[in-house]
């Protein structure tokens, strides 16, 4: 006999002619659009995300097609194969068909994961409080805070998830919400009316379609992401070499660089070249590039360095244009007390690839528990610094600012659980930043409620 949520005789039943059409229609709604667009097929799908993820579309496809009634014998495939197969189905088995049945897609947000065996689940959609979920396979993976689409389903008194989950990121969290207030007509509000069952009946593909975009989207940049510093130029690293002319003097050197108010002296032979942010503020990154740049604890951007080493003096920066602008600036201060500059000229991937494997004459590791008290300090100071800080995800206002209204306080806590989710995502668990505890923050700032 078939396990409690197996759903294989009821495939088999799909086979028949009536319904495989049906199915298939149901099908194209979910992966249709995108299919078309790129000119490919549903076999396409597994070459590019893999297996796994193929058949989790199919699945969102096929969960779908069993809440929906067609102008065929039976008109829904669920209550027919009940009905002239249900003698087949232990009774678990047919209470999560029929739960199947009347079950609509919604987006999650989880909690409190038990991993191999339950999780929390808040409906960001309908609203309401979090409800316990028995979970083995996902609760293995996900993250605290993690979204998720899925169908949450009573069978024996406990609640499940359906095998069509999908997990979302910010991104296609709001892609989503875009999506449903253009369906149920709000395009222009910002706030989603709350909707009903048959609302998310009927809007069932707008799930898989955004998760597809997301992803797609995703794994077509895979590969060609590019580096930007501040200025928005490619990050290429330049070290241009200055030898000191005959009979010059390091203390000669040292004495000129002084007089450049663009560089300010580290040491007796280093010194932090710095640059104020441009009018218009920072360059932004295209998508999918990734900003690399440094910044003094004031702020003050650093565009390279100056390091006096034996009879050169090296200058540096990260981008060719930096470079030629440095090479100037050394020039002019010191005319005559250098010879040519050389430069060489590395690229991100080429200094990633001349990182050695193993660190041999490396000094020995800190113990796990020192190395996570040592990072945990330093998180508790940095945080502790951002809540009276700027943050973007806040409208460019600090927490503690936000908190004085009950829309910030929410904006707050959205940004609280992004910080706990990339945190807690770290491919270590014993990872210290994935150990973190956030919670004081939430009881600093008085919003523990919202932690939910």
């Amino acid at each position: 006999m078939p396990n409690n949520h197996d759903l294989k005789g009821l495939m088999k039943f799909l086979s028949r002619d009536e319904w495989r059409d049906c199915f298939e229609g149901v099908l194209d709604d979910h992966l249709g659009p995108v299919l078309d667009a790129g000119n490919a097929e549903f076999g396409d799908l597994a070459e590019m995300l893999g297996d796994q993820w193929a058949m989790t579309l199919w699945g969102c496809g096929f969960e779908d097609f069993l809440t929906q009634d067609f102008d065929v014998e039976g008109g829904n495939i669920v209550d027919e194969y009940l009905k002239r197969r249900g003698w087949k189905e232990g009774a678990q088995a047919k209470a999560y068909m029929k739960a199947l049945r009347t079950s609509v897609m919604s987006l999650y947000e989880v909690s409190d994961i038990v991993p191999g065996k339950s999780l929390m689940a808040r409906d960001l959609i309908r609203g309401g409080d979090p409800v316990l979920v028995s979970e083995g396979t996902a609760t293995k993976t996900l993250q605290q805070w993690d979204r998720v689409a899925a169908r949450i389903v009573p069978v024996a008194g406990k609640n499940i998830m359906g095998g069509g989950l999908l997990p979302f990121t910010p991104d296609a969290s709001d892609a989503l919400f875009d999506g449903l207030r253009a369906i149920f007509g709000k395009r222009r509000s910002k706030k989603l009316p709350v909707p009903t069952n048959e609302d998310l009946q009927r809007a069932a593909p707008v799930f898989t379609l955004t998760w597809l975009v997301d992803t797609l989207d995703r794994t077509m940049r895979t590969g060609q992401t590019t580096f930007e510093n501040g200025d928005g130029d490619a990050i290429i690293f330049h070290d241009v070499r200055f030898p000191l002319a005959s009979g010059i003097t390091q203390k000669e050197i040292t004495a000129q660089l002084k007089t450049v108010p663009a560089l300010r002296q580290e040491n007796a032979k280093f010194w932090n070249w710095l640059g104020d942010i441009p009018k218009g503020g920072l360059k932004a990154s295209e998508p999918g590039n990734l900003a690399w740049d440094t910044a003094m604890e004031d702020g003050t951007r650093v565009l390279g360095n100056v390091e006096m080493r034996g009879r050169t003096l090296h200058l540096s920066t990260n981008s060719a244009a930096r470079a030629e602008k440095g090479t100037a600036l050394i020039q002019g201060a010191l005319n005559d007390l250098v010879g040519r500059p050389l430069t060489e000229i590395r690229t991100v991937e080429q200094m990633m690839a001349e990182r050695p494997v193993h660190q041999d004459t490396a000094g020995p590791e800190l113990p796990p528990e020192i190395a996570q008290k040592v990072v945990h300090e330093f998180l508790d100071k940095q945080y502790r610094e951002t809540l009276d800080q700027p943050v973007g995800m806040l409208g460019g206002i600090s927490p503690r600012m936000a908190i004085k209204t009950a829309k910030g306080r929410e904006k707050v806590a959205e940004w609280l659980k992004y910080l706990e989710n990339s945190s807690s995502s770290q491919p270590d668990p014993n990872d210290p930043m994935a150990t973190y505890d956030f919670r004081w923050i939430w009881a600093e700032l008085g919003i523990e409620k919202l932690r939910r």
